[in-house]
């Protein structure tokens, strides 16, 4: 991890282990992965991106104060209780939005979501 990374969570530094379990295991799925630290979000991408993190940015209600935002693209909507959020952004181009509190919910769910995206973002 860099240093880039680790200061990203300064203002949130509770939601630093959560990102380090889900940086390793995108590691260990994806070798040669690439991360961009950018002011509001790290970026995870193969060819293009797949997934991101970012921090909140405002208030909701009902979410927790503290959570890791973790979001990701696909061709249709994926349907779940653990998904807050699915936005069409372009036809055929779903953005998901999974909200993470601790380091166990970074699990094979999430993953598996994950590198269906990763393929997703290989063919777009």
């Amino acid at each position: 991890m860099t240093e880039e990374e680790k200061a990203y969570f300064a203002r949130m530094p509770s939601m630093l282990p959560a990102y380090t379990a889900l940086r390793e295991k995108l590691e260990e799925r994806f070798p040669g992965l690439n991360v961009k630290v950018a002011k509001t979000q790290i970026s995870f991408r193969s060819r293009y991106i797949f997934a991101m993190v970012s921090l909140p940015w405002r208030k909701n209600k009902q979410w927790p104060e503290e959570y890791l935002l973790v979001s990701f693209g696909l061709s249709y909507q994926k349907q779940s209780p653990r998904i807050v959020q699915a936005v069409e952004a372009y036809p055929n181009r779903w953005t998901h939005h999974v909200l993470v509190e601790t380091r166990e919910q970074i699990d094979d769910e999430l993953l598996d979501w994950l590198e269906e995206a990763y393929h997703f973002s290989m063919v777009k």
